[in-house]
């Protein structure tokens, strides 16, 4: 097989990024076709990138130049590209959240199976280098009593984000589905239940802040989450707090330390790497290599589910909610 023919959907701020990195830096693909929303916008990109633009996504997924598909895109058009792209054979690099809803990544999930395409999500967070930093000291500081995570942004510009026709719901969905993810990626176990609060700052519709307790199925290891998007600046906090230390981290600030009493050493923090590049990478590398995905789609499904239960309980004035048991995730036959 030759080069890896990608075409893009959703070629706005973000999707650029794919496009970039798929004409200058990611062997073994190339960027075969795109679709935006703006017709002009997106021919205009298709040309200065040389390849196709197609005004409507299924024209695109049905292009035969398309080997894979990467879905850029409000979350709530996830499931029909995805089952489009299975139907066609195409394999997939999702953008997360998988789907606004459980029932949606369980569609999305069967989907794959069904075909036997590829299909990786972009839970990009886990390429980050200062995260790798914290993975690789988790062992010195066990076993984990505690973990804190929180995300910190500048309110967005994005209109679509505050409607939930388009986007599903608000931070809780859209960035604290990584901050869920990462969760489980540290904690090296699920998420059991959880409580949660929500508010509304600068939005009208949706939430842009949120705190999530939760408890986990190691026993004893509690778990906080927030996230806000009604700040003048941005961090990404970690705190893991185990029998043997503490490590304390900001993968925004690129800092790292690991914490006993009350000496304080700096953890080495690797160079920086575009973390959107690696997730292509580690797509291409499945497709044509066999390796496996990284982030696969049950990953996509069990942050959403931890994301669905705390939208359950803010409904509740933060009332306990049971996380989705395996029996329950997994797709109907």
């Amino acid at each position: 097989m030759g080069a890896l023919g990608i075409g893009i959907i959703g070629a706005g701020k973000h999707g650029l990024r794919y496009a970039r990195h798929l004409t200058e830096d990611v062997e073994g693909a190339a960027l075969v076709a795109l679709c935006r929303r703006d017709r002009r916008e997106g021919a205009a990109l298709a040309a200065r990138h040389g390849c196709t633009f197609h005004a409507d996504w299924r024209a695109l997924v049905d292009d035969p130049r398309v080997d894979a598909v990467v879905t850029v895109v409000p979350p709530i058009l996830n499931v029909a590209i995805a089952e489009a792209a299975c139907a066609a054979g195409k394999h997939l690099l999702i953008e997360k959240p998988l789907a606004p809803t459980v029932e949606g990544c369980r569609r999305i999930a069967a989907a794959v199976a069904a075909s036997g395409v590829r299909a990786m999500v972009a839970q990009t967070l886990r390429f980050d280098a200062t995260v790798a930093a914290v993975l690789a000291h988790v062992d010195a500081i066990g076993p984990l009593h505690a973990i804190s995570i929180g995300q910190r942004f500048e309110p967005s510009r994005l209109a679509w984000l505050d409607d939930p026709a388009q986007s599903g719901g608000g931070i809780v969905l859209h960035t604290g589905v990584h901050s869920m993810d990462l969760l489980r990626v540290l904690a090296r176990s699920e998420v059991t239940e959880v409580s949660c609060l929500t508010a509304r700052v600068f939005t009208r519709r949706t939430e842009d802040n949120f705190v999530m307790h939760g408890h986990l199925a190691t026993a004893g290891v509690l778990a906080q989450v927030s996230g806000s998007r009604a700040l003048g600046g941005r961090t990404g906090l970690m705190e893991l707090a185990g029998a043997r230390g503490q490590i304390v981290a900001d993968h925004v600030q690129r800092e790292a330390w690991l914490v006993r009493g009350r000496e304080r050493t700096p953890l080495e923090v690797p160079p920086p790497v575009p973390t959107v590049r690696e997730a292509l990478r580690a797509l291409v590398a499945a497709v044509l290599e066999g390796t496996p995905v990284p982030i696969t789609v049950d990953d996509g499904l069990r942050a959403v589910a931890i994301v669905e239960a705390c939208y359950r309980s803010a409904a509740r004035n933060g009332a306990p909610e049971l996380v989705e048991d395996d029996r329950r995730l997994m797709p109907s036959s």
